[in-house]
């Protein structure tokens, strides 16, 4: 498989598929934004919101500050947004993927559901690849099924329990088991699989040198879409399986904010998500573009998550 360069084009595709929000509206905030991060300081989702306040602070003026609020995934700071009076200014930030396993796992005890929130957009998904070393016996997922089914007991690194509902899927469409090994990150999935201890594993751009040394391949692509970087790789559902992990990066307000507060934040965060700063912290991140899906887009993408997710559950 050849390896090809991310190109900025993916994300610029994206903001015109899903609409990006037009100009900003004559609204001004009556004090500082604030953007709630769902995690703890010093990881890649307080990375990236840290950036994006000082780029709106520089663009738009306003007085834009970050607090965190960890806890569950992002669940914490979701839940308090949605319990607090709506103030037109506050912004949560968080990751899809956790705050949806959290829906599908105990929804009736949480405060809030999808419709607790109006969307304003994205900026960034990170792309998760199921990759192999170079000279695995398999190119494709469905060729690894195959083989996985005459060898057996194929061993399979995850790194997270997403992951391990995607190998859970595949064995319920297949029919194959697979002997999965937890690793603690990227970095020790590649660790196996070039150590022989495993033949696969799910990789998030630690693979990436690898990929460009020919020393990796990659096999499927465990997202919705194809991989950027490997776009004629298919997906575990062209492959057969009805899964995906999308872990996408969005912001959202409290139901019931002034539209027009909405529509000029959703602009701000959108021109924000243009600038070479957050084009570098993203890479840094997710070692992809930024991707603005824009407000209907990021309400797109949690309700298909939900659904997603609890399939994942079903399986």
């Amino acid at each position: 498989m050849k390896f090809t360069s991310t190109l900025k084009a993916v994300g610029t595709a994206a903001l015109i598929a899903f609409g990006a929000p037009v100009a900003a509206q004559d609204w001004e905030p009556n004090g500082p934004v604030t953007i709630e991060i769902g995690f703890g300081a010093g990881g890649s989702t307080d990375t990236m919101g840290r950036v994006l306040a000082e780029v709106m602070k520089e663009q738009t003026g306003w007085n834009v500050i970050v607090e965190n609020r960890p806890g569950g995934g992002g669940v914490a700071m979701f839940t308090s947004l949605s319990q607090r009076p709506v103030d037109n200014q506050t912004i949560g930030m968080g990751v899809g993927i956790p705050v949806l396993v959290q829906l599908v796992q105990r929804g009736d005890e949480l405060p809030f559901d999808i419709d607790s929130f109006d969307y304003l957009g994205t900026i960034a998904k990170a792309e998760l690849a199921l990759v192999a070393s170079a000279d695995a016996p398999f190119d494709t997922l469905e060729e690894m099924i195959a083989y996985a089914e005459e060898q057996g007991d194929m061993p399979l690194a995850t790194m997270a329990p997403p992951q391990v509902l995607m190998m859970n899927a595949t064995t319920k469409a297949s029919g194959v088991d697979f002997n999965l090994v937890t690793a603690d990150g990227g970095a020790e999935v590649i660790r196996l699989i070039l150590g022989g201890q495993v033949l696969a594993g799910f990789a998030s751009g630690e693979h990436f040198p690898y990929l460009e040394s020919g020393d990796m391949k990659v096999i499927a692509s465990a997202n919705q879409s194809r991989l950027s970087y490997a776009p004629e790789t298919q997906t575990f559902i062209e492959s057969g399986v009805d899964a995906y992990v999308d872990a996408v990066f969005f912001l959202a307000m409290k139901a019931g904010t002034d539209p027009s507060a909405t529509a000029a934040i959703a602009a701000a965060i959108d021109e924000a998500v243009q600038s070479p700063e957050i084009a570098e912290i993203v890479r840094n991140a997710v070692q992809g573009d930024p991707i603005n899906m824009g407000p209907d887009g990021a309400r797109l993408m949690m309700v298909d998550g939900l659904e997603n997710a609890e399939r994942l559950f079903a399986n």
